[in-house]
């Protein structure tokens, strides 16, 4: 049987232990480097918001869509190869962590009709 991907390893600690250990901080930080570490402050800092309609994480810029695995980024759109399962940016990462181990920030409203406001 061949070994899985480092991506559904961590992932797979992760759904087990319920919270982030140090050894799976250091497998998401080896496997995914700045963008993983990026991702855990995000989840620890609270901004992985999930509204009706949409999933939203909070960056340092803007506040990004994410949705089936796709983000609404840059980095997202530009810098990453969509063949290769190691390379998410950081806001999907982020909420793959969030849901695992329940840190997730709820809001029953539309996100679209927060957005209006912005």
């Amino acid at each position: 049987m061949p070994e899985p991907n480092p991506v559904d390893r961590w992932r797979a600690d992760l759904e087990e232990a319920g919270k982030l250990t140090p050894a799976i901080v250091e497998q998401i930080s080896r496997v995914h480097g700045d963008r993983g570490v990026r991702a855990i402050e995000a989840v620890a800092e609270g901004r992985v918001k999930v509204y009706r309609d949409f999933t939203i994480v909070v960056g340092y810029e803007d506040e990004y869509i994410v949705e089936d695995g796709g983000c609404t980024c840059k980095d997202s759109e530009y810098n990453l190869d969509p063949d290769d399962p190691t390379e998410h940016c950081w806001h999907v990462l982020a909420v793959w962590i969030a849901r695992r181990v329940g840190h997730l920030d709820y809001h029953d409203m539309w996100y679209s009709d927060v957005r209006e406001f912005m």
